[in-house]
């Protein structure tokens, strides 16, 4: 029932009338069950990849100051760089410094709703510096932009769909996002974030981005280097590689599109741990493949045959105990009104720098929610604790006089 490892497909098979229907087969597969999947032969051109991470990398190497003058909380689009450490995930510290672009965006109106302010002009580096930057990323999300909504279309045929079934979720500008990331390894990373083992000898590999699932429908990978770090996390709670392969994206399936097919499509819960001491820094570039932040929690029709092998999955789940998760799903009906704010509300727990400076009322929220749930989390600990000690105390006998005189006496 628990996937052990990660599926890969050849996306030639989609562009074959003979080989098609095996392909979808196969994507139905690892979107019910998985929710995590390499691609190949994706159409991207290897030239652009090329530049796009040499580029990418270049930008890391640019002056400290440089970096700063595009960082992320000088607007309020999230859009920018950020430093490292200045992003939390489950109430820990990110340890990664990245760069966050997206489709080009004029600035919204001041009548436009608050979640409106994600759709942007970019922060660009200098072109002084990096000439070929700009035209090299731009090039790169266009291509990708098309392969996304490509691939959306062949999720929908591969739930028996029409292929346009999702087209109403997309503006006709929509916007998409390009992360370009740098996870240095812990040899360069303070002391303090990174837990010594039992033998005090050696650090404990740090949080490169904490456990999360993403938003919206798809995200597309782009393993830049050879460290391995990528973990998705299986329905028994284990975590399983995801290591590099060349000439692949790494798909994940985003909370957005889990809610739309009813639960069909599961958001995979994943996680990078930072490179070990000395294996020098590990580079990625996800694509986040945009949905519209007016569209709410409406849900497509999903064919009964279709939600039949969904709830067979979770039949089967249940009665393996369940799933285990270290994420909530939180695209929730009912909690909000339409997607934009959910994903600005994300947002914000993740860079809360930019939240203090732009929106801190939300923030507020944001602050309270977190610490409502570590206080349940405190209260489930001593429920637990208290569990313990009642089922360890099962079996003894207490004396008549011990509750007053002494400890109780073991039963023999």
């Amino acid at each position: 029932m628990s996937f052990t490892s990660i599926p890969l497909l050849d996306l030639s098979l989609s562009r074959n009338p003979e080989t098609k229907p095996a392909f979808l087969e196969s994507l139905r597969e690892a979107l019910l069950e998985v929710g995590f999947l390499y691609i190949k032969n994706t159409g991207i051109d290897d030239a652009l990849i090329e530049n796009v991470i040499t580029q990418g990398k270049a930008f890391f190497d640019l002056p400290e100051e440089k970096k700063l003058e595009i960082q992320m909380k000088n607007v309020p689009s999230f859009l920018g760089y950020s430093k490292l450490g200045n992003e939390i995930t489950k109430h820990a510290v990110d340890w990664r410094e990245q760069m966050d672009i997206s489709t080009p965006h004029p600035l919204p109106s001041p009548t436009s709703p608050l979640y409106y302010n994600l759709r942007s002009p970019n922060q660009w580096p200098d072109p002084t510096f990096l000439p070929s930057f700009r035209p090299v990323i731009e090039a790169y999300i266009r291509q990708m932009s098309t392969l996304s909504v490509t691939f959306t279309s062949l999720i929908a045929e591969a739930l028996l769909l029409s292929p346009t079934a999702f087209d109403r979720f997309f503006d006709d500008d929509q916007q998409h996002k390009l992360k370009i990331v740098k996870y240095p390894d812990t040899g360069v990373l303070p002391s303090s974030s990174t837990s010594p083992t039992k033998d005090n000898t050696k650090p404990a590999q740090a949080q490169g981005v904490g456990p999360h699932k993403d938003s919206m429908l798809t995200s597309y990978l782009l393993q830049a280097s050879s460290h391995r770090g990528l973990q998705a996390q299986n329905l028994a709670g284990t975590w399983i590689d995801c290591p590099p392969m060349p000439g692949t994206l790494v798909v994940a399936i985003g909370q957005g599109l889990e809610a739309i097919t009813h639960g069909v499509c599961a958001s995979t819960t994943h996680r990078v741990l930072s490179p070990t001491a000395g294996s020098g820094p590990r580079f990625s570039l996800p694509f986040l493949q945009g949905v519209s932040y007016d569209a709410t929690f409406e849900s497509v029709d999903i064919p009964s045959a279709v939600l039949a092998m969904r709830d067979e999955r979770l039949r089967q789940l249940a009665a393996a105990g369940g799933r285990i998760d270290d994420v909530e799903f939180t695209f929730r009906k009912g909690k909000w009104n339409h997607l934009g704010e959910a994903t600005l509300f994300n947002r914000v727990k993740s860079h809360q720098d930019v939240g203090e400076r732009w929106y801190p009322e939300l923030l507020g929220r944001v602050r309270a929610e977190q610490t409502a749930a570590a206080a349940g989390e405190v209260a489930k600990t001593k429920t637990e604790q208290a569990g313990a000690m009642a089922e360890k105390d099962e079996g003894k006998t207490i004396h008549p006089t011990s509750a007053v005189q002494g400890p109780a006496i073991q039963a023999h």
